[in-house]
C-alpha cells in the first residue's frame, strides 16, 4: 500500500511523508513488515496472509489502521533532523562535468561552485544505492538534466547534479549525474565501527557543502572533522 501526498518535489509534501513515517514507527501497525518513505509517498509492506486469518480484506484493514494514525497525527510536528556540513573538493580533477556545465549555463566554474555550495539541501529520500541521498533543491541557475549517456563508473564520493537535485555517490558505480566535485567523507560503510551506522545520511537531514582545496582533501581526517554544522 502506498499513501501519496502529491506528485512533485516539494519540502512540505516530503515533511508530511516523514511525519506519518515517524508516527507509525512510534506506534507500529500490527502485521506491517516495512515502511518505505520517498519524495511524496509512504509505502507499507504488510503480511496479507496473516491479516486475512483475522479479517476478510487485508487491504481494507491496513487502510483503516493507516487512516486512524493519520487522524491523530500532529502534522506540524518537527521530525528528527541534523544540519550537516560535507566538505567537497571542486577541483577539475574531481569534476569532469564542471567545465561543460559552466559553459552551458554561461557562468564561470568559480560561480558554479559558489552557487552549489551557498545553500543547504534537504535530503528527501535514500535510494538507488545504499546511502545515496537525493537532495534538493538545486538553484535553477545550475540545475541540469542527467547525462545523455551515463558513465560506466563514477568514483565513490563524487558529488553530482541531476535536474533540481544533488547527490553523493556512496560507492563506485555506473551513473548519469553531472559530476562537479568529490568529498573525502565516507557516505556508506559496509563494516562500520561499534555504534556507527552503515549509512551516514538520513532523510530529513539538511546538508551544506563546504568547498575545500585538494590539499585539504588529501589531508582530510574523518576522526577530527566535525560533520555537524553550526
Amino acid at each position: 500500500m502506498s499513501i501519496n501526498f502529491g506528485d512533485h518535489l516539494d519540502e512540505p509534501l516530503n515533511k508530511s511523508v516523514f511525519v506519518l513515517y515517524h508516527a507509525i514507527l512510534k506506534k507500529p501497525i500490527p502485521f506491517c513488515i516495512d515502511l518505505i518513505p520517498a519524495y511524496s509517498t509512504l509505502t507499507l509492506i504488510y503480511d496479507a496472509v496473516a491479516i486475512r486469518k483475522q479479517h476478510s480484506s487485508a487491504f481494507e484493514w491496513i487502510k483503516g489502521q493507516v487512516e486512524n494514525v493519520m487522524k491523530t497525527c500532529d502534522w506540524k510536528a518537527n521530525i528528527p533532523s541534523r544540519k550537516l556540513q560535507i566538505p567537497v573538493c571542486y577541483e577539475l580533477e574531481f569534476a569532469p562535468d564542471s567545465k561543460s556545465l559552466a559553459t552551458q549555463k554561461k557562468i564561470s566554474i568559480e560561480k558554479l561552485v559558489e552557487i552549489h555550495s551557498q545553500r543547504s539541501y534537504r535530503i528527501f529520500m535514500i535510494g538507488f544505492l545504499p546511502g545515496f541521498a537525493y537532495m534538493g533543491t538545486v538553484d535553477k541557475r545550475i540545475a541540469t538534466p542527467r547525462l545523455a549517456k551515463p558513465r560506466m563508473n563514477v568514483a565513490q564520493g563524487s558529488v553530482g547534479i541531476a535536474g533540481e537535485q544533488t547527490g553523493i555517490y556512496p560507492m563506485d558505480s555506473p551513473g548519469g549525474w553531472n559530476i562537479i566535485g568529490k568529498t573525502p567523507v565516507k557516505i556508506f560503510d559496509p563494516h562500520p565501527s561499534k555504534n556507527k551506522s552503515q549509512v551516514l545520511l538520513r532523510p530529513g537531514d539538511e546538508v551544506k557543502f563546504l568547498s575545500i582545496s585538494k590539499k585539504q582533501y588529501n589531508e582530510f581526517d574523518p576522526f577530527t572533522y566535525n560533520l555537524i554544522g553550526s
